[in-house]
C-alpha cells in the first residue's frame, strides 16, 4: 500500500490548501472540502466501503486541530474573538463532539453524506437571505446566557462531529442570529473549532479502536498519512486567509460563505 498512500499524501497537500483557505477566511474549519475529497480518495485506495465515510469524517476532524490553532491565533491578534462567548459555547461543544463521533459510527456513510449536503444547502440559503437584508447596527445583540450557549454548543458540537466539520456552518449562522458582526462570528467559530476537533477526534479514535479492517496508518478511524498531508498546507493557508478576511466587508463574507456551502451541498447531495 506504500505507493497509493504516497499518492494520497501528495493529493492531500492540495486538499489542505483549500481547507486552510476556508478555515481562515470563512470559519468553516475546512471539513466541507476535506470530507468529500477523502471519501473519493479512500474509495480509490480500496479501503473497506463501510469504513470510508467514518474514516473521512474522523481524519477531517484531526486536521482541524492544527488548522484551527493557526486561524484562531490570527483572529485573536486582530481582536475579533469574543472569548467569554467562545468559552461558554466550548463547554457544550466538547460534550456534543465526543458524543457525535459515536452517533456517526452508528450511521451509514451514504446517509451522512447526503444529509450533510442537504444541510449545507439550507444553511447557504439562510445566509443569502440574511445577506440581502439591510443590517441595522443600532439593534442590540441577543447573545444567550451561559445555559443557552452551553445548549447551543452541545448541538453544534454533535452536528460538527457527525459531519467532520469545524462547526463554522453551524456556529457562524447562530452567532449571526445573535447579531454579532460577521468578523466576530467567524473568529469565534474558529476558536470553537479547536474543542470540536479534539473531542471529535478522540471520540472517533475510541469508537474505531477495535475495528478489525482498518488499513495501516489508522488510529481508530483517523488515517494519519492523510492527516499529515493536509496539515502541512492547511496551516499556513489558514493563517493567510484569516488575515485577508479582516479586510473584507461583512456582506461580502456572508455571500462567499453562502456560495461555498451551496455548491458543495449540491455536490454532496446529488453526487
Amino acid at each position: 500500500m506504500g505507493e497509493p498512500v504516497l499518492e494520497l499524501f501528495l493529493i492531500c497537500l492540495g486538499v489542505g490548501v483549500g481547507a486552510g483557505l476556508l478555515a481562515g477566511a470563512l470559519g468553516l474549519g475546512g471539513g466541507v472540502v476535506i470530507v468529500p475529497a477523502l471519501i473519493f480518495l479512500f474509495h480509490g485506495l480500496g479501503f473497506p466501503p463501510d469504513l470510508v465515510a467514518k474514516m473521512a469524517v474522523a481524519t477531517s476532524l484531526s486536521t482541524i486541530i492544527i488548522t484551527s490553532i493557526s486561524a484562531v491565533r490570527t483572529h485573536h491578534r486582530a481582536g475579533y474573538v469574543r472569548w467569554p462567548v467562545a468559552f461558554r459555547l466550548g463547554v457544550g461543544i466538547v460534550v456534543g463532539a465526543f458524543a457525535g463521533a459515536f452517533i456517526a459510527d452508528a450511521m451509514k456513510g451514504e446517509l451522512l453524506t447526503r444529509l450533510f449536503g442537504l444541510f449545507a444547502m439550507l444553511i447557504a440559503l439562510q445566509m443569502l437571505l440574511m445577506g440581502n437584508r439591510q443590517v441595522d447596527d443600532s439593534l442590540p445583540e441577543r447573545v444567550p446566557g451561559a445555559l443557552g450557549l452551553g445548549i447551543a454548543g452541545t448541538l453544534i458540537g454533535t452536528g460538527s462531529a457527525i459531519f467532520g466539520i469545524g462547526g463554522g456552518s453551524l456556529t457562524v449562522p447562530f452567532l449571526s442570529w445573535c447579531r454579532l458582526k460577521m468578523q466576530q462570528a467567524v473568529a469565534i467559530s474558529s476558536a470553537c473549532g479547536l474543542p470540536i476537533a479534539i473531542a471529535g477526534t478522540v471520540g472517533f479514535a475510541v469508537a474505531g479502536w477495535n475495528e478489525q479492517h482498518l488499513p495501516d496508518g489508522a488510529l481508530g478511524y483517523v488515517f494519519l498519512p492523510a492527516t499529515a498531508g493536509i496539515v502541512l498546507t492547511s496551516f499556513p493557508f489558514a493563517r493567510l486567509a484569516a488575515r485577508v478576511s479582516h479586510r473584507l466587508p461583512s456582506a461580502t463574507l456572508k455571500r462567499v460563505f453562502a456560495a461555498v456551502l451551496f455548491v458543495l451541498g449540491l455536490k454532496l447531495l446529488f453526487g
